[in-house]
């Protein structure tokens, strides 16, 4: 397959929805976005166009914004699934009953093994056999009016995968034409823990949550962080490390992360890296941890990563202390109600087990 412009959906309006479809509507594809709420993006329903500003800027056309999936997803083989990871299980089931074994599903961004819970949950709902691949959000990129959407920054690599390596080699021509730049990775967990913001953004909200709970306006990556805080994520980015070679993995340090994302080769720590980014440089803060942001990371990414140690025998004190404080805070169990093994069918599973799945 390959990247030749053809009707394609976008399911979610948030910042990356809006931003990933100004890029397929600026490549040629014609773009229908599926949100359940379009109200809250009432200009680009009454223009049918996204006003986009920063790393990419224009106006692009947009076929419609369609709050139902049967006539969101009609005569577009590509479905694109930009939600928060924490809806996959609510989302999947109302593409469920229109999905067919010709469609693709690409999720933006997956998280740590968001493929397997999705198509686990397109299969309880009764959804035929339909690949489900997926990448990182590749735009740093925040709703701008009812309009339209500014792109902070745009990652210039990344990894994909899909639940098997099967699955991801029959769309890897798909892929990288649409998304110039992103390489396969060796499987699903590798492409999990290539994540610089599942390390990041649970830490920076801890160590600055009474400025977070007092509203106070915070650029989240340069005055959240200092040279003291960073050793938190250090440490963190250390045991994702760690897993992934235990799964056979290259999992890279996080300053070399973030200049394979952006290009900071220069910057020596994470600190300097982060510092050097243009992308992060006018990034605010959430102002509550009620944020998806907090959710999301924990959730589907620290969660799951612990479960995975787990099998393996690779201990992550710091991850399950992040985990711990983020339910004490939030008055929830992620432990139990985030993304476990056994929400994707793993239970019972070695590790060696899981990583002979993935490379089926």
């Amino acid at each position: 397959m390959s990247g030749d412009p053809e009707p394609v959906a976008v399911v979610g309006a948030g910042g990356e929805g809006l931003a990933l479809a100004a890029h397929l509507s600026a490549a040629g594809h014609a773009v229908t976005i599926c949100t359940r709420d379009p109200r809250r993006v009432a200009g680009i329903v009454a223009r049918r166009r996204i006003r986009v500003s920063g790393e990419l800027d224009g106006e692009f056309p947009v076929v419609e914004v369609d709050p139902v999936p049967a006539s969101a997803l009609r005569g577009c083989r590509l479905v694109f699934v930009a939600t928060v990871t924490t809806a996959y299980p609510a989302v999947a089931a109302r593409l469920a009953p229109v999905l067919t074994e010709s469609h693709v599903v690409v999720l933006f961004s997956g998280k740590l093994c968001g493929s397997a819970e999705f198509a686990r949950a397109l299969a309880d709902a009764g959804a035929p056999g339909v690949d489900v691949v997926e990448t990182d959000a590749l735009f740093a990129a925040r709703p701008d009016g009812e309009d339209g959407v500014r792109v902070h920054g745009r990652k210039r690599w990344n990894l994909f995968a899909g639940l098997t390596l099967t699955a991801a080699r029959r769309h890897e021509d798909l892929l990288r034409g649409l998304f110039p730049g992103i390489e396969p990775a060796q499987h699903l967990i590798e492409r999990g823990l290539v994540d610089f913001g599942a390390v990041a953004h649970a830490p920076i909200a801890l160590v600055n949550l009474a400025r977070i709970d007092g509203g106070e306006r915070l650029l989240l990556y340069r005055d959240g962080m200092s040279e003291r805080t960073v050793v938190l994520l250090e440490r963190i980015g250390q045991e994702f490390v760690d897993v992934g070679e235990a799964y056979e993995a290259k999992v890279p340090a996080l300053h070399e992360l973030l200049d394979l994302y952006y290009g900071c080769p220069a910057a020596g720590t994470v600190l300097e890296a982060m510092r050097t980014v243009k992308a992060y440089a006018d990034i605010t803060a959430p102002t509550s941890l009620d944020h998806r942001m907090l959710q999301e990371d924990v959730s589907c990414t620290l969660v799951p990563m612990i479960e995975l140690a787990q099998r393996v025998g690779v201990k992550t004190p710091v991850a399950e202390a992040v985990v711990t404080f983020a339910s004490v805070l939030a008055g929830r169990d992620y432990r139990s109600e985030g993304r476990t093994l056994a929400r994707l069918g793993w239970h019972g599973l070695s590790g060696a087990e899981i990583l002979d799945r993935l490379r089926a």
